[in-house]
């Protein structure tokens, strides 16, 4: 019985050729590993004409997908995979990662504290731990939350791009409460303030009553993945209590990122 190759697929038909020709060469290389493939094998591998296969990996290389090492001609998956590779990695261990820093710091504040990512413009929490004065709070776990009113949303808009914020804010933002921010100006300014603290607060502007403090947390390459954060009825948490909270979810999320590859700024 002859093996099949650890990495090898079938291309299944498309309306974007090209594409399914780029993914094909990609896992022939995945195949190859070491030995690298020349224009020459892709060109008889996916049975094409040799310009045709140096073009496509050519976009490869540009995306950093694809890359020439060692002997020249010959190529290699890029570095660019890893990246993808790692992001995908952080993603699915987040939830398992986080969870017992997740735990600590709810013993520890006694409030609530959630993990959440960026969804289609919405900030959706993925984790929830109960501290002891919140045993009877609210399942947050898979409901998507308005990102410019939530402190978690913030974390994640101010580390996000343009178009997050618009898709975020959409046409008509809606009024929670009558602290809700709505004015993209004022926001863009709340943004600013947020990466320069290194946290982000909400008062009372997604539910009257409910404040909450959030810090973010960052992959492998440094970028901002997730927030963890604290929410509880403002009396428990009261404004003048932000910054010795937000130090304590700092501590956390640090461990978290550590936790999923992120060990500070690369020089």
């Amino acid at each position: 019985m002859t093996d099949s190759p650890r990495y090898t697929r079938e291309v299944a038909p498309s309306k974007v050729q090209s594409v399914d020709r780029a993914i094909a060469i990609l896992y022939l290389l995945a195949e190859r590993g070491r030995d690298g493939v020349g224009v020459t094998d892709v060109a008889n591998e996916l049975g094409v004409h040799k310009s045709t296969a140096f073009r496509l990996i050519e976009a490869l290389e540009i995306g950093d997908l694809v890359e020439q090492v060692e002997e020249r001609g010959k190529y290699h998956l890029g570095r660019g995979i890893v990246r993808l590779a790692g992001a995908t990695t952080a993603q699915l261990e987040l939830p398992i990662e986080s969870r017992p820093v997740c735990q600590r710091l709810a013993a520890e504040l006694g409030e609530t504290v959630n993990l959440a990512i960026a969804d289609a413009g919405e900030a959706t929490n993925i984790l929830q731990e109960y501290g002891s004065s919140a045993i009877t709070g609210r399942n947050w776990i898979g409901r998507p939350t308005p990102m410019y009113a939530t402190a978690s949303g913030k974390v994640l808009l101010a580390w996000g791009d343009a178009d997050l914020v618009h898709k975020a804010l959409g046409d008509q933002p809606t009024a929670y409460t009558e602290n809700t921010i709505t004015d993209l100006a004022v926001l863009e300014a709340e943004l600013d303030k947020v990466r320069e603290h290194g946290w982000a607060c909400t008062i009372e502007e997604f539910e009257l009553g409910l404040n909450a403090i959030a810090v973010p947390i960052r992959n492998a390459p440094g970028d901002v993945v997730a927030a963890v954060g604290v929410s509880a009825p403002s009396y428990r948490l009261p404004v003048e209590s932000f910054s010795d909270v937000a130090t304590q979810l700092l501590v956390g999320a640090s461990e978290i990122s550590s936790r999923i590859g992120y060990y500070g700024a690369q020089e």
